[in-house]
Order: structure tokens, then C-alpha cells, then sequence
């Protein structure tokens, strides 16, 4: 992907990209911006390293790698914008859980 080249995240830090919502209903019908649902999910981009354990001195390995779908907060992270696409960035432990695929 074009934005590991523009950026990388550092420590245990996670670049998403936000699922857009639906427009359009399963049926055709469209729906109208204030009955559209916010939407949690997201697709990871790029991941930091990891963070270094206080106890042992290792790197700690996030919990996520690129491609994986996962459930971030409402609310929180810092948004980012490459290549006139937006991102979020988050914290490994902030994010809510991980979609199997």
C-alpha cells in the first residue's frame, strides 16, 4: 500500500482506515444521512513494532496485523489524513476486538 511509504507507525500504534457506512439499503432504497449508522469497524493499514515490556526489556508484538478487520471506539484516536483518504490512529490497547475472517 502506498501509505506504509508516506507513513509508519511507531511503538505499539495502529493506522485503520474506517468501513464506510451503507447509503444504499439491501433493498435499493437510499438512506438519508442522519438514519445512517455510525460504524465501528475498521481495516488495519500499517501496525507499529510494538511496545517495550517495562518488566523484561522485550517488544511487546501488537495484537493485529495489516488487513485485519477489527471494532474501534466511537470516540478517540488521532485522525490522520494521506493521500486525501482518512485514518485513524490508535493505541493496540484501544482497540475493542478483532473480526475472524
Amino acid at each position: 500500500m502506498s501509505v506504509l511509504r508516506k507513513f509508519r507507525p511507531l511503538l505499539d500504534r495502529i493506522l485503520v482506515e474506517r468501513v464506510i457506512a451503507e447509503t444504499v439499503s439491501k433493498g435499493g432504497i437510499m438512506i438519508p444521512e442522519k438514519a445512517q449508522q455510525k460504524v465501528n469497524e475498521a481495516v488495519v493499514v500499517a501496525v507499529g513494532p510494538g511496545a517495550k515490556n517495562k518488566e523484561t526489556g522485550n517488544v511487546d508484538p501488537v495484537s493485529v496485523g495489516v488487513g485485519d478487520k477489527v471494532l474501534v471506539p466511537e470516540y478517540g484516536g488521532t485522525k490522520l489524513s494521506l493521500n486525501d483518504k482518512d485514518y485513524v490512529l490508535f493505541r493496540d490497547g484501544d482497540l475493542l476486538g478483532v473480526f475472524d475472517q
